[in-house]
């Protein structure tokens, strides 16, 4: 079945660009492109759509309380419905970077991304991975709530990380797909996966970003 997404942004050039980007896709449906963020907020719970596309600064309810609103940690359980949100805008200040994966954006590229860049990134989400732009991403990863600058401890694993586990994680965090992990490790890609589902579940974390976060929070991934 088609990955189906809702795009939103002001910039009417924009959504056109990325309407016939991914349109040209045969396993992507655009369901609809919205100018704001009330928009957006609408269109998801009449649609449903698999994937949401979000700039950030938008008239009104800008991309990043949409985002709280639909998948941060205080979003309606509801029916258990929640979109996978990619953040796709022109800024990439550390602070709407760390706001948007804090809330549960499952990635974040610039408007300058290639366009192949954005279908995988589309893909990515769907399947519940996560993608960020390679221009911040191990500049992101490595400064995102390091140890000691909120007071607070990293969070404890349910069970220990086996030794390949840990492995896995220092590579993601900094930066590798799991193609690249796989490679590095001389292991399968269906291991590497299978790594990652369990340190998520050890973790209790919602995506691989915060996988990669807890890493550098922790310290394992300066190891």
């Amino acid at each position: 079945m088609a990955i189906t997404v809702v795009i939103a942004d002001d910039q009417e050039m924009v959504r056109m660009g990325f309407r016939m980007i991914l349109e040209s896709r045969p396993d992507i449906e655009v369901l609809a492109d919205v100018v704001n963020g009330e928009a957006a907020l609408e269109a998801t719970r009449r649609l449903r759509p698999d994937v949401l596309l979000l700039d950030i600064r938008m008239p009104g309810v800008d991309g990043l309380e949409v985002t709280r609103r639909l998948c941060g940690p205080d979003a309606p359980a509801g029916d258990g419905y929640r979109p996978r949100i990619v953040i796709v805008t022109t800024f990439d200040h550390d602070a709407y970077v760390h706001t948007a994966l804090r809330n549960g954006a499952s990635g974040f590229l610039l408007k300058d991304a290639s366009p192949a860049l954005l279908v995988e990134a589309v893909h990515a989400a769907a399947a519940g991975d996560s993608l960020i732009s390679p221009a911040i991403t191990v500049r992101l990863l490595r400064d995102m709530a390091p140890a000691g600058r909120s007071g607070e401890a990293p969070r404890e694993p349910s069970e220990p990380l086996t030794e390949r586990e840990q492995q896995v994680v220092r590579e993601l965090a900094r930066g590798r797909t799991n193609a690249e992990i796989a490679s590095e490790l001389f292991v399968s890609l269906s291991t590497v996966k299978t790594h990652l589902a369990n340190v998520q579940t050890k973790l209790d974390a919602r995506n691989r970003v915060e996988i990669a976060a807890w890493a550098w929070e922790s310290g394992l991934a300066r190891t």
